[in-house]
């Protein structure tokens, strides 16, 4: 093979590299609702919701994070709150499922948007501005900075008998074990077929991660 062709090949060789490079770090983050099947050190298999079989890598820095049950009462003026929930007719949202983020996670995700628990669901991260009694069930009110950054948003949140209310508290690497359901959000899809993750969610004593 002549210099020139060994040139271009090269060329071609590092071109691919470099595309498949890029390719990867675009994909797609993921989020993971499943059960934990099997755990090896950093190594996790789990089955999702869906019924697939994945092989999670737990980040070096993996932040962990288990969910415990809360209460109604727990829902106070000011706590920053994750609401999961359907769009109603009268434009507010009925929850399906409130997490109570912990104090140094005020803040995360703040705003409103789409959410894939259900077809049609949504998501809102914002702190309770007021909570009344109403005809449905619990008003709770919540407001949030807009990602636009034009000011702040506002929804209106029903709270039913049938919503789940769990807060967040730290978590334990010696909890994480078969049986144990899971949540793992901004998971990334690596080459070699594994998923990595950045953050594990787990509910304790039985929780099921409702969002």
């Amino acid at each position: 093979m002549n210099r020139v062709l060994r040139t271009a090949f090269a060329a071609v060789a590092v071109s691919l590299l470099v595309a498949t490079s890029i390719s990867y770090a675009q994909q797609k983050l993921v989020r993971i609702r499943g059960t934990i099947e099997k755990i090896d050190g950093q190594n996790l298999e789990v089955k999702s919701r869906e019924g697939n079989n994945l092989k999670v890598v737990m980040a070096e820095n993996v932040r962990l994070t288990a969910m415990v049950r809360a209460s109604l009462a727990d829902l106070a003026t000011d706590t920053y709150i994750g609401v999961t929930a359907m769009p109603q007719a009268d434009g507010s949202q009925k929850a399906i499922a409130i997490h109570i983020f912990q104090p140094a996670q005020r803040g995360t995700g703040e705003g409103f948007g789409a959410w894939d628990l259900q077809p049609g669901s949504t998501m809102t991260n914002a702190a309770i501005a007021s909570t009344v009694a109403g005809a449905d069930g619990q008003v709770v009110t919540v407001r949030y900075k807009e990602k636009s950054g034009s000011g702040m948003g506002e929804q209106r949140v029903i709270v039913t008998p049938q919503t789940v209310i769990v807060r967040y508290v730290p978590g334990d690497r010696n909890e994480l074990k078969a049986g144990v359901r899971v949540m793992l959000n901004n998971a990334k899809p690596l080459p070699d077929g594994t998923v990595e993750a950045p953050t594990v969610s787990y509910g304790r004593d039985g929780v099921v991660p409702p969002m």
